[in-house]
């Protein structure tokens, strides 16, 4: 473990992630998205390095690798960002020198190198009024962090809403944020005390005003910051804490007055190690889950899979210092197994902990979903619902959504050279688990898995099954993907089930099918039993188009709000389903803060609601989904 290290001036340029347009899915193509194979530009030094380095995986493209006439958008600084810090780390820092990184950044942009990727502030709010306002932020009407609440239950209650079916169908577009030169828009917002604070993939995390968009101040994350911001007070402090973290595996926190760094810890040594979930704060305590992208590293046949060991962190929120590490997988990866090829591999591995854990504050313990094992052997930890105490992380109980499920990215090329023989779905559980309580008083625990089953368990029994209902097929890219939402009723359960029309995820014609995936069902909470089913959005006349609802589910009273890759968000009636709203994203919009934007496909991060205002990201490029850079805030027309 590194030690917290200094403060750092909000608004000062530091090195940043960029262009991680990986899927927590399917991790490997972290070694594709930076998309090298545009030949823009002719330096010699930049060309040798492409072709020696980077032209095998990037020459023939990917499916959700930008296209050359995306790239070309982009700054070589960018590019150089995601080689020394960002999603393309372990090969910028382990095979490629400064200079190097350099020349190809240039080479495949046709640009010359600048070191500032993020210009000067546009449209700054000017002198800050006192923040915050008083002495419990909290208890106003906010959105903080993933799941609104430490239960995840992504449900936001009137008071804290201030807008209802009536205001929802009368909803209009008041601003847009753009985020300057990126392609997709996913980390999830948080809105406390009247400010906006989010991340981006350049690593640029931002505090708005959360009416009228302009900046109030800018950090500079080491990398793309994918997760949501976790505003919470320390003891001893009178401005609260921003908790988040960057997907070179960081955790920060900074004054959410100022910006300015109070400390940063790296989660985990592992150079795949990354943060994608949200964080959450108890009495002091900040629990951070941890990820990684090594299932992409195996990709590469020259490359030993696997070691990493996804985990759960807790800190002294005040400090950063570590007050103890619980691994998914406890036994570290020594085991060495045999590939069908006779490549050797070593484990247990993976377990990756994607999505921020839920708080059961009667019995003091935290529920962690888990991901896929990327080496054998699997382990009873992977694709589950784990029960760990809140004091030192000891588990209490497991419940496994698949057995025997250890995959990696070789597993979906033709050689299959670092596959595991006993190849797996990829069947992640990587989306945050539920807690409420029902009508009788007792609790369920909802948590739905990229098999497209949503399994509800017993809280109270130790994590016994009470009934599990199948809502897709499943796949890599779910099944259930990001997440759902639940009113103590129902549960909101969006479908994801993207296919592909032609090609494979890997190959350079491959096209999202805009036929296939989508859809959102009403589950009863009692037995699972289906109360109302809403078919997908079309995709007819859409480029780039696919109807799978990936996105986080939201729900307010009698409103539930679901996205999809095609670009639509809808707002359904909790009671029959039927469309109240519905907002086409993909378009031009004039940015408050000047900067080109463009919507796109929906993915990820779900819509905020917050005192009769609703903000949502458009912008994906995924997968071949349409590109976008914007956050778009909505209020109801008197």
């Amino acid at each position: 473990m590194s030690a917290p290290t200094g403060r750092k001036k909000a608004g000062k340029p530091a090195k940043l992630g960029s262009i991680d347009v990986i899927s927590r899915s399917i991790a490997f193509t972290a070694l594709a998205t930076l998309a090298l194979c545009v030949q823009a530009g002719d330096k010699p030094a930049g060309k040798a390095v492409y072709l020696k380095h980077c032209a095998a995986c990037h020459d023939g493209g990917v499916a959700h690798a930008p296209k050359p006439e995306i790239l070309a958008k982009m700054r070589p600084a960018a590019v150089v960002r995601a080689l020394e810090t960002g999603v393309m780390r372990m090969v910028g820092n382990f095979t490629l020198s400064g200079p190097e990184r350099v020349a190809v950044a240039e080479f495949v942009t046709g640009k010359t190198y600048d070191a500032n990727l993020q210009k000067s502030i546009v449209n700054h709010c000017g002198a800050s009024p006192p923040w915050p306002t008083g002495p419990d932020v909290l208890a106003k009407p906010h959105w903080n962090s993933w799941g609104v609440n430490p239960q995840n239950t992504r449900f936001q209650p009137a008071a804290m809403a201030g807008i209802d079916r009536v205001g929802v169908a009368k909803l209009e577009l008041q601003w847009v944020f753009a985020f300057p030169e990126e392609t997709l828009a996913e980390a999830h917002s948080s809105v406390v005390d009247g400010r906006l604070f989010v991340g981006s993939r350049s690593g640029a995390v931002y505090a708005l005003d959360a009416k009228t968009g302009c900046t109030y101040w800018t950090f500079h994350a080491n990398a793309a910051v994918k997760g949501p911001m976790l505003v919470g007070s320390v003891p001893g402090k009178t401005t609260p804490y921003v908790f988040f973290g960057d997907l070179s595996g960081r955790a920060y926190a900074v004054d959410a007055a100022s910006g300015e760094q109070l400390w940063v810890r790296v989660a985990d040594e592992h150079p795949s190690a990354r943060l994608t979930g949200g964080f959450q704060l108890v009495d002091g305590t900040l629990y951070v889950p941890v990820s990684s992208l090594e299932e992409g590293s195996a990709a590469d046949p020259n490359y030993k899979c696997c070691t990493f060991r996804g985990s759960l962190m807790a800190l002294d929120a005040a400090t950063g210092v570590v007050r103890w590490k619980k691994y998914v997988i406890d036994q570290a990866a020594t085991l060495e197994q045999k590939t069908a090829d006779g490549r050797v591999t070593v484990g247990p591995s993976g377990g990756a902990v994607w999505s921020a854990p839920t708080i059961d504050a009667k019995l003091g313990r935290l529920y962690v979903a888990t991901g896929d094992n990327y080496s054998q052997p699997a382990t009873p930890t992977s694709d589950a619902l784990l029960g760990l105490s809140m004091q030192d992380g000891a588990q209490a109980w497991a419940y496994q959504g698949l057995p025997g499920d250890a995959w990696n990215a070789a597993c979906s090329l033709p050689d299959k050279a670092n596959c595991p023989q006993e190849e797996g779905p990829d069947h992640d559980m990587g989306s945050s688990a539920i807690l409420i309580e029902m009508a009788d008083g007792k609790r369920v625990l909802l948590a739905g898995q990229k098999s497209g089953v949503m399994h509800a368990l017993d809280p109270d029994d130790n994590g016994k099954i009470r009934w599990k209902t199948r809502v897709a097929k499943g796949g890599i890219l779910g099944g259930i993907e990001w997440g759902s939402a639940s009113d103590g009723r129902a549960v909101y359960v969006a479908v994801s089930d993207a296919r592909w029309e032609k090609g494979e995820f890997f190959g350079a014609k491959v096209a999202l099918d805009p036929t296939k995936g989508g859809g959102l069902f009403a589950l009863d909470v009692n037995d699972g039993k289906v109360i109302w089913q809403a078919p997908p959005v079309s995709c007819a006349g859409r480029e780039r188009c696919s109807p799978a609802q990936t996105a986080a589910v939201t729900v307010i009273p009698g409103v539930v709000f679901s996205g999809s890759m095609s670009g639509v968000m809808r707002a359904f009636d909790t009671d029959t389903g039927k469309v109240l709203w519905e907002y086409d994203s993909v378009r031009d919009y004039k940015a408050v803060n000047g900067a080109p934007a463009h919507g796109g496909a929906i993915d990820q991060s779900g819509v905020v609601v917050v005192d009769g205002w609703v903000y949502m990201n458009s912008g994906y490029v995924n997968w071949g989904a349409q590109p976008g850079n914007v956050l778009l805030a909505f209020k109801a027309k008197p």
